[in-house]
């Protein structure tokens, strides 16, 4: 009698890569209000990106973590982020000159991703690896894009993930407080429709991100696999191209 060996490779998630495309998207559309046009509403769709990609790194580590025992430290996933971080540093800067003061957005998804795996992982190591995260997103929080909050909202979608799509609040609050939410909420008041708008997107961005993970497309999506990082360093130096050509 022979033993056969399963050689089956687990499906795409094509939900799943359709709400980082969507991500990415929404991304380059925020991006575009510095290439020289008066476009400030993109603004609003802008503040999907960053939920939704906290939002993919969480359904990638309750999903491993539900076939892995010891949810042992993803050093692949953080190894990509890191190396990313440091190579979209550059373009990031000279695209956004006059308007950097932070990092780029990579490091906070790198100190989410720890906060996010310490929260669900039983190994202490992990565990000790998000306090430290943590810590960090705490003591420099004004040097990070999004601030202390964007570090915990990858935690906040497990939660979720983990127990009820009820709580899709809670990260939506988080989500607003890693915003500019004094300004946002000033220009609300004031009734200033692109503030409005962002206040909206910021509390709505995580139910429609888990709306579109429950979806099923009936359409071919191409899946975003470890290429897709080159895009972040890659899309601020198209643009930059781009705004010289209109200016």
């Amino acid at each position: 009698m022979t033993e056969t060996k399963s050689t089956t490779t687990p499906v795409r998630d094509r939900a799943l890569d359709l709400l980082k495309w969507l991500a990415m998207l929404s991304m380059v559309m925020d991006h575009l209000r510095y290439v020289g046009w008066h476009a400030n509403w993109l603004y609003v769709p802008g503040r999907l990106a960053f939920p939704w990609f906290c939002l993919a790194i969480a359904v990638n580590l309750v999903r491993n973590g539900r076939r892995d025992v010891d949810s042992s430290i993803k050093w692949k996933y953080l190894a990509w982020l890191a190396v990313f971080s440091v190579i979209a540093e550059l373009p990031y800067r000279i695209y956004m000159a006059g308007e950097v003061t932070t990092l780029n957005v990579l490091p906070t998804l790198a100190l989410g991703l720890l906060v996010a795996q310490g929260g669900l992982s039983r190994s202490w190591p992990a565990r000790l690896l998000g306090i430290t995260a943590l810590a960090i997103g705490v003591l420099f929080g004004t040097q990070l894009m999004f601030g202390m909050y964007g570090v915990l909202l990858p935690l906040a979608f497990v939660l979720v993930l983990r127990t009820s799509l009820w709580l899709a609040i809670v990260p939506g609050i988080v989500c607003l407080l890693s915003n500019e939410w004094p300004k946002i909420v000033d220009g609300m008041l004031w009734g200033d429709p692109i503030s409005i708008g962002a206040l909206v997107a910021c509390l709505l961005a995580p139910l429609l991100g888990l709306t579109i993970l429950r979806g099923r497309p009936a359409f071919a999506v191409w899946p975003m696999r470890r290429w897709a990082y080159l895009i972040y360093p890659v899309h601020f130096l198209v643009l930059l191209g781009l705004r010289q050509v209109l200016t």
